[in-house]
Formats: structure tokens, C-alpha cells, sequence
């Protein structure tokens, strides 16, 4: 299969994946909660991964400039961001990144930001290190929705109140996972500022990053100049923007000295707990990968766009806007008037499954997230199961 034309197989294949996704429910199932894709893995990353299996290559993961210069020539072409490339460090995965940041940035009974909905390990993550979460949620704005907007919005004010209240680190997911919002350079500048002012460090997870649609503008924090240079952290992967999350490799990157050399009291394992497919795979990702890449964005354009017309005809009553990145629909179950838990409703009648809201927020459990990454059958097939159950 070309990368110029990836097609996700028919379902009957995919039920043979060993992935949580697949394995966690029987076959009468449909599976879209679990963040990966159903595609097969761009050529070149096939590739190198044949080739290092055939000569035995299995390792420990050394030095791997390879790395900084394929992703300083990615984020170039795609950002217009400067990487420095020799603020580039290896992590197992985004999790341990900020783990491992955390441990060196915070101790237990510190503050640490973040914005709810947001995806569920960011609790995990703090809850791992004792750190006390500090909540502040996104705003929702109807008036946005009316006009197809992200209907979501930072809450300016309070968010400035806890950065003064002395939060020592705001965990930021750029783009934001499940809201599928990307923000404005404005908006991350304002947050930079915040933080210089307060002495908050910003850890941005840019997993999604790659997976952004033509016609939106992602913004890497980093790439704004000196004062997010001095506050800020990016952690980010090619695992999710090319479907090698089981891989396991993952960075950490600065753009100043003095923000580096806090990166660098990261214990050294923290580099060689990576895997060595997982790094050889990421920097063949980024630098031979934008084909595989831009043709399955293509394909996710065509599925976000799917959704709305399945809803508008087979269930009007679920509420839904556009994400402007990643494959992440974020579904308001409320008009269904289901109870509690529309999505374990869901499932029970329709046999499908979703992540429920109130795994990223709490008081959210109207809302479910659905993975679009996968063939326009098996989303239209999922919408049918629905409208049968309403």
C-alpha cells in the first residue's frame, strides 16, 4: 500500500490486532475509545523496523542525534519553528516525560495546573508524583457553538488567580485533547507572560501536534520566542501523529540553556528506558514520513466532516463541532436524556464504545469521546448502531 493512499482494513482484520483497543471488548463491539489509528504504518518507518529486526539490532538506545536533526527539520517545515537541537532529550513515552519533569520540578504538596476536560492521565500523572492538582476548567461558550467554533475558552481570570496563588508548574495539553482545540498564538503568549510573571514553569504535551488540519494553524509553545524559551518545556512524540505509540519513545525539548540544564537533573535512564525501535522509528517519522502523514490527514478531514452529516442525519440530538486537529470527536450526549452515563448506555444498547466524559472532567459525563481514526465504514456503521438505540 502506497503512502499516497493508506486505508484502514475492513473490520474483520482489525479484530485480529493484539492492541488494548481491539482486545478489550468481544467481537459484537465496536471499538472507538482507545487514542490510536486503525492505518497501516507509513513505509519508510516499516522499513527501517524490518531492517534493524533482520540484523538483530535490539539494543540499548545510545545516542540518537538522529532525532533532534529529523524533528528540528520537521517542526521547521511544518512550524516554522527552530528547534535547538541540542536540547533535545529521549523519554520512554509523554507519561514518563512528564513524570520524570515533574520529579525534578515540583515536590509532593506542590501545585500543578491543569484545564479540565483533559485527557485522563494527567491526573494519573500528578497523582503519581503527590503533587495537588489545581483545576481550572475550560469555559464553555454557546455563542461559539452557533457560529461552528470550538465552543471552549480559557478562563482568564482564574486561571491568573491560581497561577498567583503559587502553582509551580501548569500542565498544558497543546492541541488539546479531548476538545480537539488548537490555541492561538495569542492565547499561548498570554500564557507564557503568566507564567514569567508568577514564576510558573509550563510543561506543554504537543503529542497531537502533527495531526493538524490544513486550513488551522498550530503553534508549538516554544517557537514564541523568549519568554516561553524561559518558562517552558515541550514534551511530544510521533507516536500518535504516526500510529507507533508501542514503541515507546517520546522527547523532551527546551530552547534556552538555563531551562535545559533543569531537564538535565532527569536521572540518565530516563534516555536508555526508550526503545531503540521506538527512536530509530521516530526519526524516520519526521523525516521521511509527511507523505503517510498528509494522506491520512486527508483521511481524518474526510471523517470529521462524516460525523456531522451522520448526526445531522441519524441523531440530531448529540451536539458536535469540528476538532481542528487529531482524530478526537468530543460528542455531547445530553439531549439523549440517558442519565447519568450516556456512554455505558451507549454501549449496553448500541454495543459502542466510547471513553465517557467524566473521565476528563468529573461533571462532564453528558459528553463521550470517539475515535474517527479508523474506514468511513466502520464510522457510519457505529452512527446506525446509534440511531437504532434512540
Amino acid at each position: 500500500m502506497s503512502d499516497y493512499k493508506v486505508v484502514a482494513p475492513p473490520l474483520s482484520q482489525l479484530q485480529e490486532h493484539k492492541s488494548e483497543k481491539w482486545r478489550t471488548f468481544g467481537p459484537e463491539i465496536l471499538p472507538l475509545p482507545v487514542a490510536e489509528m486503525d492505518y497501516p504504518i507509513a513505509q519508510p518507518i516499516k522499513r527501517v523496523l524490518i531492517e534493524m529486526i533482520n540484523e538483530s539490532d535490539l539494543g540499548y538506545l545510545g545516542p540518537i542525534p538522529e532525532v533532534g536533526i529529523s524533528f528540528k527539520g520537521f517542526a521547521k517545515r511544518r512550524w516554522n519553528w527552530d528547534v535547538e537541537t541540542n536540547f533535545v532529550h529521549m523519554a520512554t513515552d509523554v507519561g514518563v516525560a512528564v513524570v520524570e519533569l515533574l520529579r525534578v520540578l515540583t515536590v509532593p504538596g506542590d501545585r500543578v495546573l491543569l484545564n479540565s476536560p483533559v485527557y485522563q492521565n494527567f491526573y494519573s500523572w500528578l497523582n503519581e508524583v503527590k503533587v495537588a492538582k489545581v483545576d481550572i476548567p475550560f469555559l464553555y461558550k454557546p455563542e461559539f457553538a452557533a457560529e461552528d467554533i470550538n465552543a471552549w475558552a480559557h478562563d482568564w481570570d482564574s486561571l491568573e488567580k491560581a497561577y498567583a496563588s503559587g502553582v509551580k508548574v501548569h500542565l498544558l495539553c497543546s492541541p488539546h485533547n479531548p476538545l480537539g482545540r488548537i490555541h492561538t498564538a495569542q492565547e499561548l503568549q498570554r500564557i507564557a507572560n503568566l507564567a514569567l510573571k508568577y514564576g510558573v514553569i509550563v510543561i506543554s504535551d504537543e503529542i497531537h501536534a502533527p495531526l493538524t488540519y490544513v486550513g488551522e494553524k498550530f503553534v508549538p509553545f516554544l517557537s514564541l520566542g523568549d519568554v516561553a524559551a524561559r518558562v517552558g518545556i515541550t514534551v511530544t512524540a510521533a507516536s500518535k501523529g504516526w500510529n507507533i505509540a508501542g514503541l515507546k519513545c517520546a522527547m523532551i525539548l527546551t530552547q534556552s540553556q538555563e531551562m535545559d540544564d533543569r531537564v538535565k537533573l532527569i536521572p540518565p535512564a530516563v534516555h536508555y528506558r526508550a526503545s531503540i525501535l521506538g527512536a530509530f522509528a521516530t526519526a524516520t517519522a519526521f523525516e521521511k514520513g509527511e507523505a503517510w502523514l498528509d494522506t491520512v490527514i486527508a483521511n481524518l478531514d474526510i471523517n470529521r466532516n462524516l460525523i456531522a452529516t451522520l448526526i445531522e442525519e441519524c441523531a440530531p440530538a448529540i451536539k458536535y463541532h469540528l476538532p481542528q486537529n487529531s482524530y478526537l470527536a468530543w460528542l455531547d450526549l445530553s439531549g439523549l436524556h440517558w442519565g447519568e452515563d450516556p456512554t455505558a448506555t451507549l454501549l449496553e444498547r448500541s454495543k459502542v464504545a466510547l471513553n465517557s466524559g467524566n473521565i476528563y472532567a468529573a461533571d462532564l459525563g453528558q459528553y463521550s469521546r470517539l475515535n474517527f481514526a479508523t474506514s468511513p465504514e466502520i464510522i457510519t456503521e457505529a452512527f446506525h448502531r446509534i440511531a437504532a438505540a434512540i
